[in-house]
């Protein structure tokens, strides 16, 4: 399963996303991120900083979401349900593969809590709100 994590400028969430499921190391699964409005950019200071305390090994550059990715992925899974509707009118033909992470996981319409700019402690939080919804992915993905 082709896994492609979005948000909106691909320094925070959608890495951090990435390198949770990248490193549970999943059989079967690979994994992408990219941001709707991404430009090249390091990945924030205190994601990075969230991922060296769990001990995740993580090198990334933000990239914008390009028809290549979303061709690629099996399944798309977004941030918000803003992330969501653009990119389900940006590319109609993949509506059926996306999702936001929270609907996907367990039927909620909320959102993932958006970090940035934010204290090392709000990175904290956003990381634990991830790593809980991405274990329950993986639950969902060994029962199918």
């Amino acid at each position: 399963m082709k896994i492609f994590f979005v948000c909106t400028g691909n320094t925070c969430r959608s890495p951090m996303a990435e390198a949770i499921l990248a490193a549970k190391q999943v059989s079967g699964i690979e994994v992408r991120s990219a941001g709707i409005f991404a430009g090249a950019a390091p990945l924030s200071r205190n994601a990075q900083a969230v991922l060296n305390e769990q001990e995740i090994s993580f090198t990334h550059t933000a990239k914008p979401v390009r028809p290549e990715d979303v061709e690629w992925a099996t399944l798309i899974l977004t941030m918000t349900a803003g992330h969501r509707d653009i990119l389900m009118q940006s590319y109609p033909e993949a509506a059926s593969r996306i999702y936001t992470l929270k609907e996907f996981v367990d039927g909620s319409r909320a959102d993932v809590s958006d970090p940035y700019g934010g204290s090392l402690s709000t990175y904290q939080q956003t990381f634990k709100e991830l790593d809980g919804l991405i274990d329950k992915l993986v639950g969902k993905i060994n029962e199918e």
